[in-house]
């Protein structure tokens, strides 16, 4: 197991299903209210660039039940002191980094200069954790081979689709990206998941070719934090991409709808979609808490 947890493309497709199945063994003992304090007297340092809901209350509660602590520092790296400089002191005080940046070379300085686990919270080229939450609730409803499920990405090719494309590449499952021209996602990290992939991994700009068929449409927003002068460029070029009833009729007829939030309602996806009984966006809301706390758990333990 390598010590931190940056990329799903570190690990092999055991060491990921492990973390999920350690995710669903936590997530039964906190519903049960079995103790589980597997960190008791450890402190998870929490940088934060971004602002944030689900990643900031999951890691600091998910810590609290794990019997440790965590603090917050909310600061732009490289901007008060080095981004070496921060790893070293921290690394004096606490037993794990939690990071949510900006620029991915940000935390992977911080995995190099620090002694202790270094956990990847989302960058603008990853979101790992995020993909962990996603494939727990895909398991828990759909089973845990996804090995015939087709996942289509409706939206831009970022960082979520990135790391989707890397659990694709380690543990099988179906993945097509469902985006307009010019917004395709980093074709060299989608070739080099290809080559090790058991399931498909496509990108296509045709957006029925591209939903028929899938057991789960997902979708992300538009204009992602930083991308807030794009956004009316972005309303135009992706208005044939909103995920609503239609789009969802092509998928199958028990398709499940996903989403990593927060939603731009009317936007990417309509009301009518949010809240149907296909959409399982709150279930990976929930998991972002019990997938963390396994990689906490294995890393920082």
């Amino acid at each position: 197991m390598v010590k931190d947890f940056i990329s799903l493309a570190d690990f092999s497709g055991e060491e990921i299903v492990a973390f999920l199945e350690l995710a669903d063994e936590l997530k039964t003992k906190q519903r049960n209210r079995t103790p589980h304090r597997i960190l008791e007297g450890k402190t998870l340092a929490m940088i934060f660039e971004k602002p944030s809901l689900r990643t900031r209350v999951t890691f600091h509660t998910g810590m609290f039940q794990l019997g440790g602590d965590s603090v917050l520092i909310e600061t732009t790296l490289g901007a008060r002191e080095s981004v070496p400089d921060v790893a070293r002191n921290l690394t004096r005080w606490v037993d794990g980094i939690m990071a949510r940046t900006f620029r991915h070379t940000d935390v992977l300085e911080l995995a190099e200069y620090a002694t202790v686990p270094v956990i990847n919270a989302l960058t603008d080229l990853l979101h790992p954790c995020q993909i962990l939450a996603d494939a727990q609730a895909l398991r828990n409803h759909r089973g845990a081979d996804l090995s015939n499920v087709k996942l289509a990405f409706v939206g831009d090719g970022n960082n979520v689709f990135h790391s989707w494309a890397h659990f694709a590449a380690k543990v099988p499952v179906n993945l097509t990206l469902v985006c307009p021209e010019g917004y395709d996602p980093d074709m060299e990290l989608v070739e080099e998941a290809r080559k090790t992939a058991a399931g498909t991994i496509e990108v296509t700009h045709d957006v029925v070719a591209g939903v028929k068929g899938a057991d789960a449409v997902y979708t992300d927003v538009w204009a992602s934090m930083g991308q807030e002068k794009e956004t009316v460029e972005r309303e135009r070029a992706f208005a044939a991409y909103q995920v609503n009833d239609a789009l969802m009729a092509k998928a199958k007829s028990d398709a499940l709808f996903m989403h990593c939030l927060p939603a731009h309602r009317g936007s990417e996806v309509t009301d009518s979609v949010m809240d149907s009984p296909a959409s399982i966006v709150f279930d990976q809301a929930e998991n972002r808490l019990h997938a963390q706390k396994a990689v906490m758990a294995t890393l920082m333990k």
